[in-house]
């Protein structure tokens, strides 16, 4: 094995490695991960209250087991969402003539994989042994990932809820995780989380036993857990990105399969057992899970008593049991999945079936409203699906199919090509029936469920240098039948432009603008019938990073969005933040300033915050005040680590902050928070 490593490659590997750390300024490190960064990227037209806690805990699982360069097939690169087409065969192409990569130096060698390439992906990738990355004992020589972390954090101001009563528990928040793993082998876990309000300590709990690459098991899961097929028709609970500052990547879904589930997100989510069998050709994977639901349940309102029935309207995933109301909602439904999943390899690809049973022990029926017309109604609903994706060339091509069990059916299809080594191109279509009723499902789209929606999606990346980079995307989308808020079919796009400019690696800047046509219902109509106008929402961002040193960054952005009932009315509204990141010794401290000044909540601005490890912080700005936070982590020693955080938003037009049990009353909200994590 030593004699297929000549003389000749070594000297190119010896001259690579000076190069790369000349370059870096030092040897190789492993580096940090840094997920704020990439999150703020791929969201930044951010515009919904949607959690993205998921997002991030998924991304961090993904990246806290780095993908191995010697195995990776196109698939597996494909799901960090960082390689181009180009990169990806450069890659497998010079895997193949070369044999193994015999160190992180070499990628130097692969075309177009420049040095702030390799950056960018080495805390996500690593190298296996280079004489025998065959040798399944390596994994146990990895680094293990075990440790106890515990936060807990407050509302400085007590709500109208805490002061009259309402709500049950204390005002602190708790949150407890233990992980115990080794990448690609097995995982042990549980979470265990109290929200404000709440009167039990362990109101939610999850946990997950893991095992991997045992034989011809590729994947055991016992306790709770995600799955992931296809393009998202059937299975792809959590785990999307959707339209953002990263037009290419993120309009398609990789084959993740199974992931175990660690978010604090109460729902989504199966709670049962799984498999991945890997039978050389063909990976089968069955599925099945029983979990309590949180729902408000009722009778029928038939006259006959005898068939009367328990109903329920909606799937409550918010997770609050605050109040007697929402204990008496907490697991009042059960759940249960039944699925399955074949996948068979092909050269350069893959086709899949999927199914999925879902079925409720009590009769779910939504409230009697016109546009509620084609949803689920029933105990059961059964969905199937295939799948398929293949790499020809620089152009890889993905689609899905599938159908319900009302008749309806949902297709998306696409491509992700590398036109050159300047130029990217993305194309993504999809059909979602009125009527189409998939439970776990999440594929691309404009709406937040995959039902109801027409559209067409096209992005576009050119890079004429390292530095220079200009970006863009449109999507025109239609409603066949009416929305919440839009009473009538409807219809839009959105599009956006972004420029970025990378001198050096210490100077970074960019612009973007997006802009979104909608309709919806003219707010506080006066005639019997709702009028849909058309909305029109802008957003323009300019940000600057500095980053003089390894020890010092700053961040200056401005923010300006505009949104109009189109002839109707109009609201503008703007932010200006300057962010400040620093670290002396083993204290690393991250804050901001930052001014806003909105006409309406239509205007809010969104603005992603640091925040301590495992949680995300992505507030609405609007009214007129400041916001300040600051976040610290302090190293301690080499197994303990301690974060504490403090947010203040000051409103300068003396309106209270929240409403109902959530008002504090006062213009002003402060929120706290440590965290203290123990490494064993």
């Amino acid at each position: 094995m030593i004699e297929k490593y000549s003389f000749r490659r070594v000297l190119l590997l010896a001259f690579l490695a000076f190069n790369f750390t000349k370059t870096l300024g030092q040897a190789y490190p492993e580096q940090a991960i840094n997920l704020d960064e990439f999150i703020q990227k791929i969201v930044s037209t951010q515009q919904n209250d949607i959690n993205y806690e998921d997002l991030y805990e998924n991304l961090y699982q993904l990246y806290q087991s780095p993908l191995d360069l010697n195995k990776a097939n196109s698939e597996d690169l494909r799901s960090l969402f960082l390689f181009s087409e180009l990169q990806i065969n450069n890659l497998l192409k010079y895997r193949l003539e070369n044999g193994n990569l015999i160190t992180l130096y070499e990628l130097q060698a692969i075309p177009d994989f420049d040095i702030n390439f390799i950056r960018t992906i080495a805390p996500f990738v690593t190298i296996s042994n280079q004489l025998n990355t065959d040798d399944l004992t390596s994994i146990f020589s990895r680094t293990t990932d075990h440790s106890l972390t515990f936060r807990a954090d407050q509302t400085l101001e007590p709500s109208r809820g805490f002061t009259e009563g309402n709500y049950l528990g204390r005002q602190q928040r708790f949150y407890t995780r233990y992980r115990m793993q080794h990448p690609k082998d097995f995982s042990f876990g549980f979470i265990a989380e109290k929200d404000a309000g709440e009167t039990d300590f362990f109101d939610y709990t999850i946990f997950h036993a893991q095992l991997q690459n045992k034989g011809r098991i590729k994947n055991l899961i016992i306790g709770d857990y995600q799955a992931s097929f296809g393009q998202g028709l059937v299975l792809a609970a959590g785990y999307f990105v959707g339209k953002g500052g990263e037009p290419i990547y993120t309009t398609r879904r990789s084959n993740v399969g199974l992931r175990s589930y660690n978010s604090v997100v109460e729902g989504g989510f199966f709670r049962g057992g799984a498999a991945t069998f890997d039978l050389g050709k063909v990976e089968v994977t069955a599925m099945v899970a029983r979990n309590k639901r949180d729902g408000s349940v009722t009778e029928s309102d038939s006259d006959e008593l005898l068939e009367r029935e328990e109903i329920f309207s909606s799937l409550l995933t918010n997770g609050f049991h605050r109040t007697e109301s929402e204990i008496a909602k907490k697991g009042a439904l059960n759940e249960q999945n039944i699925g399955v999943n074949a996948t068979y390899k092909i050269q350069n690809g893959h086709i899949g079936v999927s199914f999925l049973n879902t079925s409720f022990d009590k009769t779910f029926q939504r409230r009697e409203q016109l546009y509620n017309q084609f949803e689920f109604s029933g105990k059961q609903n059964s969905i199937v699906g295939i799948n398929g994706n293949y790499g020809w060339q620089n152009f890889n091509f993905f689609g899905e199919v599938a159908r319900s069990s009302s008749g309806g059916i949902g297709a998306v299809g696409g491509l992700v090509a590398s036109l050159s080594p300047q130029v990217e191109w993305s194309l993504n279509l999809r059909s979602y029936d009125p009527n189409f009723h998939s439970f776990y499902s999440n594929a691309f789209g404009e709406g937040s469920r995959t039902i109801n929606e027409r559209g067409i999606y096209t992005g576009f990346k050119y890079s004429p240098n390292r530095s220079i980079t200009f970006s863009a995307f449109y999507d025109r989308f239609t409603f066949p039948w009416l929305r919440y808020l839009v009473d009538a079919p409807s219809g839009g796009f959105d599009y956006l432009l972004r420029f970025t400019y990378k001198p050096t690696r210490q100077h970074v800047f960019y612009m973007q603008y997006h802009e979104e046509q909608k309709g919806r219902n003219l707010p506080d109509n006066e005639t019997v019938t709702d009028i849909v106008v058309t909305t029109k929402r802008q957003n323009t961002l300019v940000n600057f990073d500095f980053t003089p040193s390894r020890n010092f960054k700053l961040q200056s952005r401005i923010q300006y969005n505009r949104y109009s009932f189109v002839n109707y009315s109009v609201s503008n509204g703007f932010a200006i933040m300057q962010d400040i990141e620093g670290t002396i010794g083993k204290l690393q401290l991250k804050g901001r300033v930052a001014y806003f000044k909105t006409e309406d909540f239509n205007s809010r601005v969104y603005a992603y915050e640091n925040d301590v490890l495992y949680a995300v912080s992505f507030p609405a700005y609007f009214g007129e005040g400041m916001r300040f936070y600051l976040v610290s982590r302090l190293s301690v020693s080499r197994k303990i680590d301690l974060w504490a955080r403090i947010a203040r938003t000051e409103r300068f037009d003396g309106v209270e902050i929240g409403s109902g049990n959530n008002a504090l009353g006062v213009p002003h909200r402060t929120d706290v928070r440590v965290q203290l994590r123990y490494k064993f």
